[in-house]
């Protein structure tokens, strides 16, 4: 495994050239839960193949040559795959492997196992304080438990200043009454708490989408009231925009991008089924020349993601000032950070 120090140098430099700098890599789409605002556990995309170690050894290493990347092995359920502390393994030789999981499959053991191999930080995915309501979006009873559960295990389980665990929740039509209430949970559990607003690519549907006005400004008061809440300032600034028209100007295939569970690359996950390139197929150079291709020719305000607005927040001098201390020094643990007195790191 590259040293932490030259990896952050890798990153730092493709940020600096303009590369990519955060990839989406799709390890399975199959999923146990029945969530009504993600479509995955009942589309065909569920029945594609599945990349084996060695090839997630052979990708990591051709995504080497863009540099180090923060890497998302994403899902449908990552846990699902059985092999996922090998894949971490891999990923981590070169660059900051992530996972994003409902924390059902999660144990101590493999919490521990998965932070041994080199994972740089695992969020769980809770999105209502109440557990009936939480168990009843994800159509499966105990989900609640289990995720907060898994929140235990991963804060345990960190063996470095800089794994970080944080509990991820998505801004839906009903849920902004509980967000002050998942922030303290995650803060019981020494976690972060990020958040991004439903995006209707997802399923198709407006049902989940968040109707009231001021959304900004209710996330960054309640940035403001607590130091775990790390989702950027400018990224939550732009909430009311994103519900109302958009935020123009997406970096998708410049910034991000997105492998699929068979290698293929595109622009971004919504753009799954229009892939520019492959990884196994394709040198790092001629990716990154279809990844910039395609990206001038994008105009869409579809989303408001972290893997996009987080990231596009990079590229912004304040924001970036404000990423640096969690992604470049070390401070994985909110208990690490003092709070300026006005909710920023």
């Amino acid at each position: 495994m590259l040293a932490s120090t030259s990896k952050k140098w890798r990153l730092f430099r493709a940020w600096s050239s303009r590369r990519p700098v955060w990839c989406t890599w799709q390890v399975t789409y199959r999923c146990n839960f029945r969530c009504g605002f993600c479509h995955y556990w009942k589309d065909p995309t569920g029945d594609r193949p599945e990349q084996s170690l060695d090839d997630f050894a052979a990708g990591s290493q051709r995504l080497a040559q863009m540099g180090s990347l923060l890497i998302s092995l994403a899902g449908g359920e990552p846990l699902l795959r059985e092999d996922l502390p090998a894949i971490v393994r891999e990923v981590a030789r070169y660059h900051f492997p992530f996972i994003t999981t409902s924390g059902w499959h999660v144990t101590p053991e493999l919490a521990d196992e998965l932070f041994e191999a080199g994972l740089w930080g695992a969020s769980v995915s809770i999105d209502y304080a109440d557990a009936k309501r939480h168990d009843k979006a994800r159509g499966v009873k105990g989900a609640f438990d289990r995720a907060v559960a898994a929140l235990e295990c991963f804060s345990q389980a960190r063996k470095y200043d800089w794994q970080r665990v944080n509990l991820m929740a998505v801004l839906l039509h009903d849920n902004q009454d509980h967000i002050e209430d998942l922030i303290q949970l995650a803060a019981d559990h020494d976690a972060y708490f990020m958040i991004q607003p439903y995006g209707v690519r997802k399923t198709g549907s407006e049902r989940f989408v968040n109707p009231f006005a001021g959304i900004s400004a209710r996330m960054l008061a309640l940035k403001d009231r607590h130091h775990n809440f790390l989702s950027n300032r400018v990224f939550l600034g732009r909430f009311d925009q994103a519900l109302n028209g958009g935020v123009p100007g997406c970096r998708a295939g410049t910034a991000f991008f997105n492998i699929d569970s068979s290698g293929d690359i595109a622009i971004c996950v919504e753009e799954r089924d229009d892939p520019v390139a492959n990884l196994y197929r394709d040198s790092a150079a001629d990716i990154v020349r279809a990844l910039n291709a395609r990206a001038r020719g994008n105009t869409c305000t579809d989303c408001w993601y972290n893997c996009r607005g987080e990231v596009e927040m990079l590229y912004h001098p304040v924001s970036l000032v404000k990423s640096l201390p969690t992604l470049f020094f070390d401070r994985g643990r909110p208990s690490q950070v003092k709070s300026n007195g006005d909710g920023s790191q």
